[in-house]
C-alpha cells in the first residue's frame, strides 16, 4: 500500500449533507471567502431525502486546513454531516460541455478525440462541435487539454459531485 504525501496544495473533496436551505449554502460560501480558504468547485443539489441537500466542495490545503474547514462547516446551522472523501473510496464525477471550432481541423479528427474520451456530440453547426464529457476531473482536464489546440470557443463545467463508495471489494466498477 502506498502512502500519500500531503502537500499544502493537496486536493480534498468534502461531502456536506444539509437541510435544504439557500441560507445554509450562503453561509458555507461565506466561510471560504471570509477565512480565505481555497475553493475549486462547489455543487448544491437536492438529496434523495425530501428537505435535504448535498453540497460537494472541492478545496485545496493541507490536513490542518481541511480540518479547520470541517470544523467551521460543522458550526453552520442546518449542516447535518461533513465527510472528507479524499482518503476514502468514493464515486466522483464531473460534467463539461465544450464547444470546439472545426475550422482548424476537420470534424473527423475532433470526433475521434471525442470517441477516445467517450464524449458525446450534442450540437453541430457549420464551424463548431459541442461535446459533452463526464468522468473524474483528470479525464475532463485531459480532454480539454487535447482539444485546446483546435480552438475551444466556449466551455462550462459542473465541478465535482461525489459520494462514498459502498462497494468495498477489489473489482473496479468505475
Amino acid at each position: 500500500m502506498s502512502t500519500q504525501i500531503v502537500t499544502k496544495d493537496s486536493r480534498h473533496t468534502l461531502s456536506v449533507l444539509v437541510k435544504h436551505n439557500l441560507n445554509t449554502f450562503s453561509r458555507i460560501l461565506g466561510i471560504f471567502s471570509g477565512k480565505g480558504f481555497e475553493l475549486e468547485s462547489v455543487t448544491f443539489a437536492s438529496e434523495a431525502e425530501q428537505g435535504m441537500a448535498r453540497i460537494t466542495i472541492t478545496t485545496y490545503g493541507d490536513e490542518s486546513t481541511v480540518e479547520q474547514i470541517s470544523k467551521h462547516l460543522h458550526n453552520v446551522i442546518d449542516v447535518v454531516k461533513v465527510t472528507d472523501l479524499t482518503h476514502k473510496k468514493c464515486i466522483e464525477r464531473e460534467l463539461a460541455i465544450v464547444k470546439v471550432s472545426t475550422a482548424k481541423a476537420g470534424r473527423p479528427e475532433i470526433m475521434l478525440i471525442a470517441q477516445a474520451f467517450k464524449a458525446k456530440v450534442i450540437d453541430i453547426t457549420d464551424d463548431k462541435l459541442a461535446l459533452e464529457v463526464t468522468g473524474n476531473t483528470d479525464k475532463v482536464d485531459a480532454m480539454i487539454k487535447v482539444l485546446k489546440p483546435y480552438g475551444i470557443t466556449e466551455m462550462s463545467r459542473t465541478g465535482s459531485v461525489a459520494l462514498k463508495r459502498e462497494f468495498q471489494g477489489a473489482v473496479n466498477i468505475n
